[in-house]
């Protein structure tokens, strides 16, 4: 088997199989999904840190943030005005139904999701899909789609398509953000803004492991 034949099984298995597996086995998944999320994270960062082509600054570093700031909060502002008033309109009962029955779950939260569920996605879907399968996918551009459609793949363990089409559309914000600021950090900041404001305002349910 080449290389290259290699990462194509790789890829298949790991961000298209292991999802559909996932699926399957959904209702015996509910307090495993973090500590499955950190062995594989910890798997990939296994390989990026021992391949010696690898910038290890990208973890790190802010790298070329500064061109991808103004886009990450003017969409992210225009994004959360609009799906607030969406959400609230769609679902009024449960709107910021979270921080004002849960406060101290909700400050938690804050604290925890960004270092457990944020900072372990975006090592995998970012960091690593981007520089491991850089050989067999060199279009940029196509490395965004594909990192945004496995992204949300991923999700379908969660047994509803919000979910999956959330993480989708969050999936090419975080990909552009990657491919053009080239840093972990910056891609962590924007999905953690997003994905703490989805729970603040309650479509956070969408992605609740104690929905399983």
């Amino acid at each position: 088997m080449t290389n290259t034949q290699y990462r194509w099984l790789e890829l298949f298995c790991v961000f298209i199989l292991l999802p559909l597996v996932g699926l399957g086995l959904r209702e015996h998944l509910q307090n495993w999904l973090i500590p499955a999320l950190i062995t594989l994270t910890a798997v990939c960062c296994f390989i990026l840190l021992t391949d010696p082509h690898f910038k290890r600054f990208r973890i790190t570093s802010m790298g070329q943030f500064p061109v991808v700031k103004k886009r990450m909060a003017t969409f992210f502002l225009t994004g959360a005005l609009l799906s607030g008033v969406l959400y609230g309109i769609i679902n009024q009962e449960n709107w910021f139904s979270y921080p004002l029955q849960s406060p101290m779950s909700w400050l938690m939260l804050l604290i925890l999701y960004p270092l457990l569920s944020v900072l372990p996605q975006e090592l995998i879907f970012r960091t690593y899909f981007f520089h491991r399968y850089k050989p067999i996918i060199p279009n940029k551009t196509k490395r965004v789609w594909l990192s945004a459609a496995v992204f949300a793949l991923a999700h379908v363990v969660y047994g509803n398509v919000v979910a999956v089409l959330l993480a989708f559309f969050g999936g090419l914000l975080f990909s552009y953000t990657y491919a053009h600021s080239r840093s972990t950090i910056a891609c962590v900041l924007e999905h953690s803004l997003w994905g703490l404001w989805m729970f603040t305002i309650g479509a956070g349910s969408y992605l609740d492991a104690g929905a399983i």
